[in-house]
């Protein structure tokens, strides 16, 4: 599929709830997260750290080992538990958050993130030296890979390895991953007319190997934003030699630190060390535990049982996804000593209301809507800050490179709606009573949702007819450019954290098509123009820079009304020691624990 960048779900909202978060075209039905217990604010908010700086790191950056935790040791087992078994860990099919988590401890990419000791990342090589080179302006890129590179029987890991990773994932069998890199080498959205695999012999030229440690791309168009791309998981490593094809799936070959002992579906998943990983290659991981036993099946309620009791071997356990069930969420900020082994942070996630502009076409009609808003009521209903998030303000996440906080409409100034600055600004759209019609989920949530929309927006002015939609079908519904709707909700996370696949999906009018992700039909002229050249800077601040610059245009116009930005809020055990929050996939992360 081509739009192929995080479209947020039902259940990827639902984080509190131990959903997963989507990283890929996965439809669903749209509309916040589903029901929560309590139905009120949390007595303590949670104190959100944004990923202030994502910069480029140099080749110093990428070199091996990763910086020593203060206090880590080696030994022991960690026992992770947590819901779901890992849908794919062949990575041509990864885009699950949750997957490439995982992933991180068996499979290397040639570039990922590098989290400093203030909380920032670096983008850094992995298996290659440095975050690449271009010369042209991203329309060639080369990659070196480093010395000492090994897979786990001990074969080096060389430049054709690179090669047939990307050339694999032209295969049929490999539809769930991202497939950027796939269309810019060729040139075509259906990038499977052009080239179906390696499996016939026949090879893609447009990736070339001059050496062993050599690998250049060859996009038909320039993006400068390569490199992030090949962070993600999707692009890892896999060699021929042990290629299985669909088996793959449940036993890759590793390049990392951990190696698959044993993978009893929906049941568990066991690692052992990969004697061949070398630590002096590796910029980012760690290996300090001897073994990983991974438990599936256990959902939030039980898994944040198991935590509060924190007894036997869940003194050494910790959780990737399951967040702390929201009926226990009093308990857990009411205690002091469990808060200090919580995790708590921003995911890429942001949601908001869509707004239709082929409807609604007077702009001060759409910055009343948002003026009129009645964020903090929206939150309150679905549990509070700690079950929907930080209330938004603008496009951009925090978490993407370039972020600037603004607040054009004083919604976190009057964040329970600000009736007569909306009545002011329909005066002066010489429209002082429009209607509009707001389509929602028919969940029990979204009905006591919709019941404070339309108390807001009539106090502005506003006449207000309420249109229910079925959740398996909402995408659907909203996605068709002639859609009768004037209002909507929907939910966005960048691929990676640029503003590229944060901002074109879902404002550039030239992607306005049946069922695409554009769902406000935002079409300006100089958005469109400001995307194009900030889509040409090859310096990652100043592209951060122009996009924020982007950001606040777009909310100029107002085709949204900014919801949330999403937060994670997890428990682990008291035996563990380096477990942190992961910016880029909203999780816990793996890369640093050790047993105490």
């Amino acid at each position: 599929m081509n739009t192929s960048r995080r479209r947020a779900t039902t259940a990827a909202v639902l984080l509190t709830a131990g959903a997963l978060t989507l990283a890929g075209c996965a439809k669903g039905g749209g509309g916040g997260p589903a029901a929560s217990g309590g139905g009120t604010a949390p007595a303590k908010p949670l104190e959100n750290k944004a990923v202030s700086t994502i910069t480029v790191g140099t080749a110093a950056d990428s070199t091996g080992p990763a910086p020593e935790v203060e206090g880590a040791k080696k030994g022991g087992t960690v026992n992770m538990i947590d819901r779901d078994d890992f849908s794919h860990l062949d990575p041509g099919r990864v885009y699950l958050n949750y997957n490439a988590t995982v992933s991180k401890l068996f499979t290397r990419t040639l570039t990922d993130y590098k989290k400093q000791p203030d909380g920032n990342l670096k983008l850094v090589g992995d298996l290659a030296t440095d975050t690449g080179s271009t010369t042209d302006g991203g329309k060639t890129w080369k990659f070196t890979l480093k010395d000492g590179l090994k897979w786990q029987d001990g074969t080096p890991i060389t430049s054709a390895d690179i090669k047939y990773s990307v050339e694999r994932l032209y295969a049929p069998f490999i539809i769930e991953g991202p497939v950027y890199l796939q269309q810019w080498l060729v040139g075509q959205q259906d990038y499977r007319k052009v080239y179906d695999g390696p499996y016939k012999d026949k090879h893609l030229d447009a990736v070339q190997t001059p050496d062993d440690k050599t690998v250049v791309f060859n996009l038909k168009e320039a993006h400068p934003d390569l490199n992030f791309a090949l962070a993600m998981t999707g692009y890892g490593v896999v060699p021929k030699a042990q290629d299985t094809k669909e088996k793959y799936d449940k036993k890759p070959f590793s390049s990392g630190p951990y190696q698959i002992e044993s993978h009893v579906t929906d049941k568990s998943l066991d690692l052992v060390r990969n004697p061949n990983w070398d630590p002096n290659t590796d910029p980012i991981r760690h290996a300090y535990p001897d073994k990983w036993h991974m438990e599936f099946g256990v959902q939030s309620q039980n898994s944040t049982e198991r935590f509060l009791a924190d007894s036997g071997q869940d003194k050494t356990a910790m959780t990737f996804h399951n967040a702390v069930a929201p009926e226990r969420v009093q308990e857990v900020l009411n205690n002091a000593e469990v808060m200090k082994r919580s995790i708590q942070g921003l995911t890429p996630f942001t949601t908001f209301y869509n707004i239709n502009t082929k409807r609604i076409t007077n702009v001060k009609v759409r910055q009343a809507i948002i003026k009129a808003w009645p964020s903090k009521q929206m939150q309150q209903i679905q549990g509070g800050e700690i079950n929907t998030g930080k209330i938004a303000t603008t496009v951009l996440s925090p978490t993407v490179v370039g972020y600037q906080p603004f607040d054009l409409y004083g919604m976190l100034d009057k964040p329970t709606g600000d009736p007569e600055g909306a009545k002011a600004l329909l005066k002066e759209a010489g429209e002082p009573n429009p209607t509009v019609v707001y389509a929602y989920n028919q969940t029990p949530t979204q009905e006591k949702i919709t019941v404070v929309v339309k108390d807001a927006l009539t106090k502005a002015g506003f006449k207000v007819v309420a249109k229910p939609l079925n959740p398996a079908t909402y995408y659907d519904a909203i996605g068709v450019v002639d859609n009768k709707y004037d209002i909507y909700w929907g939910g966005w996370a960048a691929d990676w954290p640029t503003g590229s696949t944060a901002i074109g999906p879902l404002f550039d009018g030239r992607l306005i098509a049946e069922g695409a992700s554009n769902y406000s039909h935002f079409n300006n002229p100089e958005v469109n123009t400001m995307i194009d050249e900030a889509n040409k800077i090859t310096d990652a601040q100043q592209a951060g820079q122009a996009w924020a610059a982007i950001d606040k245009k777009i909310m100029e116009q107002a085709p949204i009304v900014p919801e949330f930005y999403q937060t994670y809020f997890g428990l682990y055990g008291s035996g563990l020691g380096g477990v942190e929050f992961d910016p880029i996939w909203g999780e816990q992360s793996p890369l640093n624990v050790y047993v105490k």
